[in-house]
C-alpha cells in the first residue's frame, strides 16, 4: 500500500513540476493575477463557479480572498457561486440545472467584474453557460481546467490548462493555482508589490 501512496504523491508532483517549467502556463498565471488586481482595484469583484470538488475549490478561493491568506488586511469581494442551497435548488428547479451559473452572474454580475469558471474536463454545461452570460455582460473570464480546455477555453479571455486528463491531479493543481493567485493578487493590493 506504501508504494500506491507514494506513486500518487509524484504524480502529483510530476504534473506541478511541468506546471513549473511550461513559460506558457505561467504567464497565463501572471496574466489572471493582473486582470485580477485590475479588477479589485477598480472596485469590483470576482465570482467562481464549479461542481463538485471544484465547487469546493471555488469555496476555499473564494475564503482566501475574503478572509486573509498570508497576513492580515481588508477582504476582497468574491463570492463562490456553490454555497446558497435555496438559490441553487431554485434554479435548479425553475431553469434547470444548467442555468445554475449563467442565472447568479446575471443577477449579481456588473461590467468590469470577473468570473472563474472551473472545470476539470472543461465540458461543464453550468460553467459554459456562466461564462456565455459573463462575456455578453462584459465581465472578464478566466477558465481552470484540464488539457483540452473543452469547450470552455474558447469562452475564456484567459484559461489555464493542467497538463493532465486525471480529474484528482487537476484539482490538486487548480487549488495550487488557486492559492498562487491569492498570494499575488494580496502581495500587489495590501503588501509591498512585485
Amino acid at each position: 500500500m506504501k508504494k500506491y501512496i507514494s506513486s500518487h504523491i509524484l504524480q502529483s508532483i510530476e504534473i506541478k513540476r511541468a506546471i513549473a517549467k511550461d513559460s506558457a502556463i505561467l504567464s497565463l498565471i501572471e496574466q489572471a493575477a493582473r486582470k485580477m488586481i485590475e479588477v479589485y482595484r477598480k472596485g469590483n469583484k470576482i465570482m467562481i463557479g464549479g461542481n463538485g470538488g471544484s465547487a469546493a475549490d471555488a469555496q476555499h478561493i473564494a475564503g482566501e480572498f475574503v478572509s486573509r491568506f498570508y497576513f492580515d488586511r481588508p477582504g476582497l469581494p468574491c463570492i463562490a457561486l456553490t454555497t446558497d442551497t435555496s438559490v441553487l435548488t431554485a434554479i435548479g428547479n425553475d431553469y434547470g440545472y444548467e442555468q445554475l451559473f449563467a442565472r447568479q452572474v446575471q443577477a449579481l454580475g456588473r461590467t468590469g467584474d470577473l468570473f472563474i469558471g472551473i472545470s476539470t474536463s472543461g465540458n461543464s454545461p453550468n460553467v459554459i453557460r456562466g461564462l456565455e452570460m459573463s462575456r455578453t455582460m462584459g465581465i472578464t473570464t478566466i477558465g481552470l481546467t484540464g488539457e483540452t480546455g473543452g469547450s470552455l477555453a474558447a469562452l475564456c479571455d484567459i484559461c489555464i490548462r493542467i497538463p493532465s486528463q486525471e480529474t484528482p491531479r487537476i484539482q490538486e493543481a487548480h487549488i495550487l493555482i488557486g492559492h498562487i493567485l491569492c498570494a499575488i493578487v494580496e502581495e500587489s493590493i495590501f503588501g509591498k508589490g512585485f
